[in-house]
């Protein structure tokens, strides 16, 4: 690819499943119709590229669809089928459920369904690579609508995101919505550094589905991921990444109130690079924006000895991955837990999208090489300036090309109405 240029082609992947790939001379990224999942986000360097996102080993591709009849016995539920990367989350934010007589799929209609491909192009202004979707909502009692655009700026190694809800009902409708970033191998290994904008912890209670696969303590508030509380006593430091240990648990913290930018990120030392994801704060969101509650992370390292995780009930887990996943919702227990619960940690658990309204969601998936071990100790903190994201480690700032404050998002919301 040219220096300058950013590009966009449509393929057909593994399984069979329709995609679009945007990419810039700094990252690749590939964008499935299928559940929007994006299996991959990859920085170029040394002459080839090296992907950042999860591709699970159990990742369904025969090029079948996914049959109940068939599948249920070893997957599950539809989305571990197609899983894969990131993918937005929404009207539901956790396992599957009936809500108020609308029947909500795992992490909702935009993690499970098939997106619309609408178009794909390159504004004549910034120079971004572009493409449309679209996602109408399965239930009348539920009248949601999604539009999505996904884009790459030459010179910046970012996939942008904007995510509109519509709410073609008559009243408003109070759901869930996240982002579901997850990182794996060859980027994601013990030793790599883990950190958010988050000043305080949470764990879920008893109930849900880490109660036998995790070792930090039940129901528990901590403030700092640098001791997190165990289930056997003492403390664990989540900021480092231990490898495949035989648990996976779940922790929740609030995105500051102040904060004109949420963030994670995860550091990787051994290779020099960065991913994080970044979206507006609940100072800078805007009236028609959507600033996401919480940090979430899912600390996936062996603690699913059943299928599709292992290769038989009771067998060994295979997934090694990291979700640093950014939400509204409460944990990751569903829609209607968050609706009963409302707030959580002091944030609100639910967002209303006005009836016959819309709220955008806008979000920034960063991944880059950082040179002189500027971020070896992990990130302490992300902020915009002009052009630019800040990321600050304990020793030393790297700043990376980046649209902190979705100017060029929003632009080719307005273009491509």
């Amino acid at each position: 690819m040219e220096e300058k240029k950013a590009s966009f082609v449509r393929v057909s992947e593994t399984g069979k499943r329709s995609a679009t790939v945007l990419g810039n001379a700094l990252i690749r990224t590939m964008i499935d119709d299928k559940g929007g999942m994006v299996p991959e986000l990859a920085a170029f360097r040394g002459g080839g590229y090296l992907n950042a996102h999860w591709i699970p080993e159990f990742r369904a591709n025969g090029g079948k669809p996914f049959s109940p009849a068939a599948h249920d016995s070893f997957w599950k539920v539809e989305l571990l089928y197609n899983i894969a990367g990131n993918f937005p989350c929404s009207p539901n934010f956790g396992p599957g459920h009936a809500d108020g007589g609308v029947e909500h799929p795992p992490h909702g209609w935009t993690a499970n369904r098939l997106w619309k491909f609408e178009k794909a192009g390159v504004d004549e202004l910034s120079g971004a690579a572009w493409a449309l979707s679209t996602l109408k909502g399965p239930d009348a009692n539920l009248k949601l609508r999604w539009r999505k655009i996904d884009a790459v700026v030459p010179g910046s190694p970012v996939l942008y995101s904007s995510l509109e809800i519509m709410n073609d009902g008559a009243a408003d409708a109070e759901i869930c919505v996240g982002w579901h970033n997850t990182v794996g191998a060859p980027f994601l290994q013990a030793g790599c550094r883990l950190a958010a904008s988050a000043e305080r912890w949470a764990t879920p209670p008893l109930g849900g589905e880490f109660d036998d696969t995790g070792r930090l303590a039940v129901g528990a508030e901590f403030k700092s991921l640098a001791k997190a509380p165990l289930r056997a006593g003492k403390t664990a430091d989540l900021r480092t990444v231990p490898g495949m240990i035989g648990f996976t648990d779940f922790a929740t913290g609030p995105v500051p109130s102040g904060a004109a930018l949420g963030w994670t990120a995860v550091a990787n030392p051994a290779l020099g690079l960065v991913y994080a994801c970044f979206f507006p704060g609940p100072r800078a969101a805007g009236e028609d924006g959507i600033a996401l509650s919480f940090n979430d992370l899912w600390m996936q390292y062996g603690g699913r000895p059943f299928t599709p995780w292992a290769a038989y009930e009771g067998g060994t887990d295979r997934a090694f991955c990291l979700g640093t996943e950014n939400a509204t919702g409460a944990y990751a227990n569903g829609l209607a837990y968050a609706k009963k619960a409302k707030e959580l940690l002091g944030a609100p658990t639910t967002v209303a999208i006005p009836a016959k309204g819309s709220k955008k969601l806008r979000y920034g998936t960063l991944f880059a090489p950082y040179s002189a071990g500027a971020l070896d100790e992990g990130v302490v903190s992300i902020e915009p300036e002009k052009g630019k994201l800040a990321i600050a480690g304990a020793v030393k700032t790297v700043r990376i090309a980046a649209d902190g404050e979705f100017a060029i998002l929003k632009d080719l919301e307005k273009a491509l109405r």
